[in-house]
């Protein structure tokens, strides 16, 4: 019996290998990656770009948010600090006041007629909200109808208006005014602004939004005109009669300069007139005093938008739909 060659006793053992079309295996080689860890490495990845991007992408939207908001509410809250420091603070040393008083407010009603001053403006207000959720909502209701001559033709007119501003006519309104003698009166102040042809295109959009199915379902049930008016649009268009309520309350509260024309009588003034004449008396040169009257006549404002914001957001065809 012959031994075995040297060479093959020395060599060491080697596992045994078939190739791959005999074993039906797909394992890859040794040492190589498998291309479904591949995929997946990838898609790791690619979901990690993503939500970077998403976060970055979150955060700049939020910084410009609070930007914008620092910008809108920094000058108010600068002079509501301002109205509540103490008389011996010093108006622009820091940001919060170190002595917080409301006696600034009481030392407004002393200076002046306040209450009288609010009265007339909210006189003013109320008017000009009754007259213009009125007259916009049956002025948008008309326009939005189809079926009679010149429609197109008035809303042409009516937008053209748009494009002029107060102080081009307010001369010639002022002269119709002295000739109806309402001037020095607060209904001389309210009739310019008794309805904005910004309001009524505000309503006609809120109609136009109003399904024709909801409109046609009332005309089989036997409505008519003021019917569908009253019971299907104006129930349809909260959100727009809200956003006319604010504007109205707005422009009557913040006007300053057609109450500057007509009026004479300090005891017809608005808020604003008052508030002028608070900031140029001789006997008050305090900041904290013009502050104090300043928020008086922001107030207001701020508590109707509170009140009204929900109605912001509402569907136009809601109200129809659940009537």
């Amino acid at each position: 019996m012959s031994a075995a060659p040297a060479h093959s006793r020395s060599a060491e053992p080697t596992e045994p290998t078939e190739p791959a079309e005999r074993t039906g295996s797909t394992r890859p080689a040794k040492g190589a990656r498998p291309a479904k860890r591949t995929r997946t490495v990838k898609v790791v990845k690619r979901v990690g770009r993503d939500r970077t991007r998403h976060l970055l992408g979150l955060s700049a939207r939020y910084l410009t948010l609070v930007l914008m908001l620092v910008v809108m509410l920094g000058p108010i809250v600068w002079q509501f600090l301002t109205s509540i420091r103490g008389r011996t603070e010093n108006v622009y040393d820091g940001v919060l006041p170190s002595q917080p008083t409301l006696d600034n407010y009481v030392r407004v009603a002393d200076s002046f007629p306040l209450l009288q001053y609010v009265g007339n403006t909210l006189t003013v207000a109320v008017l000009a909200i009754t007259s213009n959720m009125l007259f916009a909502a049956m002025g948008g209701y008309a326009l939005s109808r189809a079926g009679w001559k010149g429609r197109k033709a008035v809303f042409t007119v009516l937008v053209a208006t748009l494009m002029f501003p107060f102080e081009s006519v307010m001369i010639s309104m002022f002269l119709t005014v002295r000739e109806m003698g309402l001037v020095d009166t607060l209904v001389g102040v309210w009739l310019p602004g008794a309805v904005s042809v910004l309001n009524i295109m505000i309503m006609r959009a809120s109609f136009l939004s109003v399904p024709k199915e909801v409109e046609e379902a009332a005309v089989l049930d036997g409505a008519n005109e003021w019917t569908r008016f009253t019971r299907v649009f104006l129930p349809a268009a909260k959100g727009a009669l809200a956003v006319v309520c604010i504007t109205s309350f707005m422009g009557a509260w913040d006007d300053f300069l057609w109450p500057l024309l007509v009026l004479t009588d300090s005891d017809h003034y608005t808020l604003q007139l008052g508030l002028k004449s608070l900031a140029g008396a001789t006997t008050v040169n305090d900041q904290r005093i013009i502050a104090a009257g300043a928020m008086a006549a922001l107030i207001p404002m701020m508590l109707l938008f509170f009140a009204l914001q929900r109605f912001f957001f509402k569907g136009v065809g809601e109200g129809a739909v659940k009537t």
